[in-house]
């Protein structure tokens, strides 16, 4: 199979790679329901020493620096609470923490989660959180030019692997709030 964006070796449809996902992630291929079938989910191969955007894209291609996204966890906190959620931007640019973010988790203050709690809350690897398979109680914030992008790449849950699937169904994972300009 060829994947629908980049160039890579092994492509393959999610639902047939649940092995190699992380448990929360494949279970969430499992459950798949919405507009977008579960077969446009498709897995890539990748190495794990470069999953991190800068190399990744200059590894496996400078276009796709316009058609990956970063899913970032975020903490907002307002008084003697904390809320987690989950944002997706893409690659191309950087979450806006302390304006869009804010505002929208009603928060005082919003801050990037530690690598412990990104990791620990959502049984995925760091460097590898994929909005699919979050706590279903997380909010998701999206970024609407993520939605707009018509394939997109983004982590799998792991290091090694990616996923890509059609923009639009970011806005059907659960929790999801497609937000203007959440990416700056």
């Amino acid at each position: 199979m060829r994947a629908p964006i980049g160039t890579f070796d092994d492509a393959r449809p999610a639902t047939d790679c649940l092995d190699v996902l992380t448990a929360p992630v494949a279970d969430a291929v499992r459950a798949w329901s919405g507009d977008v079938p579960a077969e446009q989910l498709i897995y890539v191969d990748t190495d794990p020493e470069i999953a991190d955007t800068a190399a990744f894209v200059e590894h496996y291609g400078r276009d796709l620096l316009e058609e990956s996204a970063n899913c970032v966890v975020v903490a907002g906190k307002r008084g003697g609470g904390s809320t987690l959620a989950a944002c997706v931007v893409l690659s191309s640019t950087r979450l806006d923490v302390n304006g869009a973010v804010r505002k929208q988790l009603g928060a005082r203050k919003a801050s990037f989660a530690s690598m412990d709690t990104a990791t620990g809350e959502t049984g995925m690897e760091y460097g590898g959180i994929t909005p699919i398979g979050l706590p279903a109680d997380w909010p998701l914030l999206v970024d609407s030019a993520v939605v707009d992008t018509q394939w997109v790449l983004v982590g799998s849950g792991r290091r090694r692997g990616k996923l890509i699937l059609p923009g639009k169904a970011f806005a059907q994972l659960p929790g999801a709030v497609v937000i203007e300009a959440l990416g700056i």
